[in-house]
């Protein structure tokens, strides 16, 4: 399947250096507090924290007790506590009723406050409001980064997407800036950087900013191209129905920080599984980015490869069985325990999937990418909010007929609006509000009322560009375009031959070989024209913010594709879904080269949607 005139694509570099970096700062912080001590954490850093540093590690350095932080007060007996947490104004004060408690009874205790990944100019604000600020001792633990596999970096800060583009809260810009300063450091310098989104501009500069007050220092680069891209350039992606095994995991599961729980539907006992997916695991490894049709039929080879593998100690003598026993066996067991469990989750999957007449949404959503049938998708998502399928995959559906179709009809908008309303409730009014900002499920606009907006603004600008919408002005309608974007880069394959799903011919075959991911196009030709040449089209469409900067190596050596040219890190701003890691695997293995995919956080439509839900 690689391309010939490549060699294989080059080995990843080692991620778990950034597992030990924070671990080692994270101890460090520990025994700044010294003797035995209560650590509380924050819910949503539970999980990051298990694959940093476990329960033994914590207790050998002298944590007594651990607590999840609950918002309520506390039984902890310790003379000294510790909290660690994000820095967000509702546990600070939280923090702050916990000292003021004690100190209303008379208790004198240690507080030491640890901020992840950084502390913010309001939490010493409100420290100082609520009178503490004398009590407490903070501290900065930058752990930014957590590896979730050989090539999937987390920030695992899923607010990140609703404070950025809902709330216009730019302060997690920064910490994209230092997540990419830190890569920059371990595994750079990085030759080519290329972006396009508001966001990723303001990262980028962010970045250029620390670079330019730390000292440089040359090492044989492990990186060397970097894109950027904001989540809002491509909304249509994680909007669409997930079929790639890992998506579908994702979808039904909900993988939390690289794990999945099986409840007892999957493991055929009367408890939960919990797994770690990632490439360590052999079954999965191998049809993770497989479209569902094909899994069935490569977990029944599988299952006939392991019998055999078992049936080969027939016959055995004394000094073969022994190796047999001493090498083999554990391996077998192992995968033999993996297998029965992907195979009970795809049976799930199988069930559940029926159950939802899953076809029948494929196809109109496959209509709706198309621009086929439009009315007849219309009438499929009223009877799926009529019948009150699911509160958040009607408001997907919703979501996607609108940008797709460059906002719906007024008479559309309201009848769907308030069928909606009437079968979920009416506090998804604000919910409307929000996706209404963001642009994702809108009205059109009478065409008089766009003219005369035009004209307005036509009147301020030169005549060459007077017929077209300024930058101030799209982002005024935020217009999708998704009709153009998918013409101009064909992002919808021409359905006249049967598309095999077996070997995949383009990204395409990871939504059935209907729709190619927008973003993961936008990489491919990025890279393929070493820049925005000739896509300025396209990037007027988006609504711009494109750049491409040469930041490392010299022109002579840059012609020559070193290994490190051929590494190619993508950082998400706003989330990325396991279907677009898929994608660009894949476009990894067509093209000999591999991507690195860093997000702020692993989404699909239900997590996306959810950070907009407002009641």
């Amino acid at each position: 399947m690689a391309h010939t005139g490549w060699r294989d694509a080059p080995d990843l570099p080692d991620f778990s250096l950034l597992k030990r970096l924070a671990r080692d700062q994270l101890i460090y912080l520990l025994e700044q507090l010294p003797g035995k001590k209560d650590l509380f954490i924050e819910a949503d850093l539970m999980s990051p924290l298990d694959r940093i540093a476990n329960v033994t590690t914590l207790k050998q350095h002298e944590v007594d007790k651990l607590y999840k932080v609950e918002h309520k007060p506390i039984v902890s007996t310790s003379d000294q506590l510790c909290f660690l947490i994000r820095p967000r104004v509702q546990t600070v004060k939280w923090v702050c009723d916990v000292v003021n408690a004690d100190k209303a009874v008379g208790r004198s205790r240690q507080y030491k406050i640890i901020f992840t990944p950084q502390k913010f100019y309001v939490c010493e604000t409100v420290l100082e409001e609520q009178g503490v600020c004398g009590d407490v001792t903070t501290d900065e633990w930058a752990f930014y980064l957590l590896p979730l596999d050989d090539d999937i970096i987390s920030m695992e800060l899923p607010e990140f997407f609703r404070d950025n583009y809902l709330e216009g809260d730019q302060r997690w810009v920064t910490t994209a800036g230092s997540a990419l300063h830190l890569l920059h450091s371990l595994y750079g310098p990085f030759n080519k950087v290329y972006g396009i989104g508001r966001c990723a501009k303001m990262a980028y500069e962010s970045w250029r900013e620390l670079l330019e007050e730390g000292e440089q220092k040359s090492q044989k680069a492990d990186i060397g191209n970097v894109f950027l891209i904001d989540r809002d350039v491509d909304f249509v992606t994680p909007l669409c129905s997930q079929v790639v095994y890992e998506g579908l995991v994702d979808d039904i599961f909900r993988i939390k920080c690289g794990s999945v729980e099986f409840g007892p539907e999957v493991t055929s006992s009367d408890k939960s599984i919990k797994v770690m997916l990632n490439s360590q695991d052999k079954v999965f490894n191998e049809i993770r980015n497989e479209h569902f049709s094909n899994v069935f039929g490569f977990l029944s080879q599988k299952a006939r490869n392991l019998q055999t593998a078992y049936d080969k100690r027939r016959g055995m003598d004394i000094k073969q069985m022994k190796t047999f026993v001493s090498e083999e066996l554990k391996g077998l067991k192992q995968e033999h325990r993996l297998l029965s469990l992907h195979i009970g989750a795809s049976e799930s999957i199988m069930k559940k999937k029926t159950k939802q007449d899953f076809q029948e949404l494929l196809k109109t959503e496959h209509s709706l990418l198309e621009g086929f049938e439009v009315r007849e998708c219309i009438a499929f998502i009223e009877e799926h909010i009529n019948r009150q399928v699911s509160m958040i995959e009607s408001l997907r559906l919703l979501c996607l007929l609108s940008i797709t179709e460059n906002g719906l009809l007024p008479k559309d908008y309201r009848s769907l609006k308030a069928q909606y309303l009437q079968s979920y409730g009416i506090e998804h009014l604000l919910t409307f509000a929000n996706l209404r900002q963001l642009g994702i499920l809108v009205e059109q606009q009478p065409g008089e009322t766009l003219t005369v907006m035009e004209s307005k603004v036509g009147k301020l600008v030169n005549d060459k560009t007077a017929g077209k919408l300024t930058e101030t002005f799209s982002s005024l309608a935020k217009k999708s375009n998704f009709r153009a974007l998918s013409k101009r880069l064909t992002l919808v394959p021409k359905s006249d031959e049967e598309y095999d799903l077996r070997i995949p011919k383009d990204m395409a075959y990871i939504f059935s070989g209907a729709y190619i991911p927008l973003s993961c196009k936008l990489i491919e030709q990025v890279l393929e024209r070493d820049g925005w040449t000739g896509l300025e089209e396209v990037t007027r469409m988006i609504s711009g913010h494109e750049f491409a900067v040469t930041a490392g190596s010299n022109g002579g050596e840059a012609r020559i594709k070193t290994d490190a040219q051929r590494i190619i890190l993508v950082m998400f701003l706003g989330g990325c879904t396991y279907s677009e890691i898929a994608a660009l695997r894949f476009l990894g293995k067509e093209k000999g080269l591999k991507f690195i995919i860093v997000t702020t956080a692993i989404t699909n439509s239900g997590r996306m949607l959810e950070a907009l839900l407002d009641h």
